[in-house]
């Protein structure tokens, strides 16, 4: 429970720093550099304190990295600009939650009872409504058409990275290991980093240089790290070796509502509507309905 709201928190904070050095430094390179920031700080702890790069669940971790942080990060990256921010982060939030219970249920045979299922869709609709954008793009045109199918391609994605970490975490109790939670973040974060490095690669060969213009990006890169695949993704490695991920992912999912109180303390946000509100009331009966009732 605590592994989750943490989860939320600091999720809900991330976008914020994201923006500012996506805005500075280009989405991919900011985005290659806070994990090069998380795979530093990650790695020190996990080759001090952890299980470093060995474990029985080595590689379900760096394949649910790839999966969710690579796939479904870069799919994310290509619908922000066809169907906008808003719309595309109420799609993969809502849907990963979705895809997350499905395939859970699918492969590992781990069913939500009706309870669940209902504070999960009062979760999703409060979700839904608070951040339901003003204007809809024109949606017969075919950027929206491909942003939507990029955001959809996230969602799943997302969904299905979070369920490989809960094999993962299996794979290791069968082979009797504890794998701590800063360990499999950083597992998992090394197969992000593998597809952020193979995108700038073939994106522009040049891109993976230090960031130059530099020094104020820094410390929006620094935070964006440290709030996303750092404490964020430890966070979530946390849950879901005690949650099932369809309970988590409909957690995680509020994270955005939460970003506008972060965005407008920063200047960086529009004041809410009174919708926003209506929403986020509901998705906090529903996140507590989820935790109250596992």
């Amino acid at each position: 429970m605590i592994a989750a709201i943490g989860t939320t928190l600091f999720f809900a904070a991330t976008p914020v720093f994201a923006s500012r050095a996506a805005h500075l430094l280009g989405s991919l390179r900011a985005n290659f550099w806070r994990l090069i920031v998380a795979v530093v700080v990650l790695g020190g702890w996990a080759h001090v304190f952890g299980a470093g790069l060995s474990g029985a669940a080595l590689g379900w971790f760096v394949g649910g990295g790839i999966v969710g942080f690579g796939v479904g990060g870069i799919a994310m990256f290509k619908s922000l600009p066809r169907i906008g921010p808003t719309l595309s982060t109420l799609i993969v939030q809502c849907l990963s939650a979705i895809s997350a219970a499905a395939v859970e249920w699918l492969w590992l045979g781990t069913r939500l009872s009706l309870a669940q299922s209902f504070f999960v869709a009062v979760t999703l609709a409060g979700v839904v409504i608070g951040l339901l954008p003003r204007s809809a793009a024109r949606p017969t045109s075919p950027a929206w058409r491909a942003g939507l199918a990029w955001a959809l391609l996230s969602a799943v994605a997302q969904g299905a990275g979070a369920v490989i970490s809960r094999k993962a975490f299996a794979v290791a109790a069968t082979a009797g290991e504890m794998i701590d939670p800063g360990t499999a973040a950083y597992q998992r974060v090394l197969g992000g980093l593998v597809v952020a490095t193979l995108v700038l690669i073939i994106v522009n060969r040049r891109a993976a240089r230090t960031p130059g213009s530099g020094q104020t990006a820094t410390p929006f890169v620094i935070a964006n790290g440290l709030t996303g695949p750092v404490l964020g993704v430890t966070c979530y490695q946390w849950a879901l070796r005690t949650m099932p991920a369809g309970l988590v992912q409909p957690i995680v999912a509020t994270a955005p509502l939460l970003t506008i109180p972060f965005a407008l303390w920063f200047d960086f946000a529009e004041k809410p509507r009174p919708s926003y509100y209506v929403g986020a009331t509901l998705a906090i009966i529903g996140a507590t309905g989820i935790m109250l009732g596992r």
